[in-house]
């Protein structure tokens, strides 16, 4: 999603980073060995934004439904984003419109099943369970035996979750949130993709307003009228902001001095964000049996980004 994208040709790298949109980041050369602290921070930041803006949407959901929700996040980031990024729609191939229109159909598909899932159950297990989708990406594309250690560790983490079957969550919830994991995946592959064919932001911009069209006659039909309420959209545009707009600015920024594999291990502490803005917003309190399946799931994340870093010799 930067001007300066070029993109590794190994889908391993792209499934390593656990926002596909700036998958195809990656700044060329060997990675820096010391991060400094503040593109960490700028990372931490956006992990912040967006699952607190996630913890904001789910109180939005009783006045506009989760579809409702899901319609003006994306409109209204898609509104924020063509005006900032002001993208050229000339000049494309139907292969690169073909991309950006799968990559939008990926975002709308991840995002109504995400709300969809944070609508039945708790932040934190929703994020657990929908990480679990890059996560299996990572493992499948590996060529690594100890990668299936990590899968075996997540998996250990989701029994742990479920306390040993989905009857304690939702399950319906859960199936949801499985689902999102599933289509985050494709988002990895498409924005990778995208990030190939279109300069800067303007594929991410393109993308979002394929999937604000593709879920608004959803929206509409949850919420009607509902969705023009001021207050409403009030709320849905602190959404848009807080879930889209500024986590992405804050990791464009971030990603032009920092090395993508510690982006991506900064970002698998998605769920122990999530379930804290759920305990805090929402009062959704874990138990030490949630929080210890959320640490197994960012440790297996953890892990596998980690054994998927080539090892450099050091530069003399």
């Amino acid at each position: 999603m930067n001007d300066t994208a070029r993109p590794d040709a190994s889908a391993l790298d792209a499934a390593a980073v656990a926002l596909p949109e700036v998958a195809a980041a990656r700044p060329e050369g060997p990675p820096r060995r010391r991060a400094t602290l503040g593109p960490v921070a700028l990372v931490v930041a956006g992990g912040l934004s967006v699952q607190f803006g996630s913890a904001v949407a789910v109180l939005l959901m009783p006045r506009a439904g989760a579809l409702g929700v899901v319609t003006l996040r994306l409109v209204l980031a898609a509104v924020v984003l063509l005006a900032l990024c002001r993208p050229r729609v000339r000049g494309y191939t139907r292969a690169d419109w073909g991309t950006v229109v799968a990559f939008g159909a990926a975002m709308a598909g991840m995002n109504v099943l995400f709300y969809q899932a944070a609508d039945r159950i708790p932040l934190g297990a929703a994020v657990t369970l929908e990480v679990l989708g890059p996560l299996a990406l990572s493992v499948i594309a590996s060529r690594r035996l100890v990668n299936l250690v990590w899968a075996g560790l997540a998996l250990a983490g989701v029994v742990l979750l479920s306390g040993g079957g989905f009857d304690r969550l939702d399950p319906v919830g859960a199936a949801f949130a499985l689902a999102a994991g599933v289509m985050w995946a494709a988002y990895i592959v498409f924005s990778a993709r995208t990030g190939r064919r279109f300069p800067q932001a303007d594929g991410l911009a393109l993308a979002m307003a394929v999937g604000a069209v593709l879920t608004v006659p959803l929206g509409v039909a949850e919420a009607g009228s509902k969705l023009l309420v001021p207050s409403t959209i009030g709320l849905g545009l602190a959404v848009a902001l807080m879930s889209s707009v500024l986590p992405y600015t804050l990791e464009l920024l971030a990603l032009r001095r920092l090395p993508a594999p510690t982006f991506a291990i900064l970002m698998s502490l998605e769920p122990a964000i999530a379930a804290t803005a759920g305990f805090l917003v929402l009062s959704q309190a874990l138990s030490v049996t949630d929080a210890l399946a959320i640490a197994l799931v960012i440790a297996a994340s953890m892990g596998a980004v980690r054994s998927q870093v080539p090892k450099r010799t050091a530069e003399k």
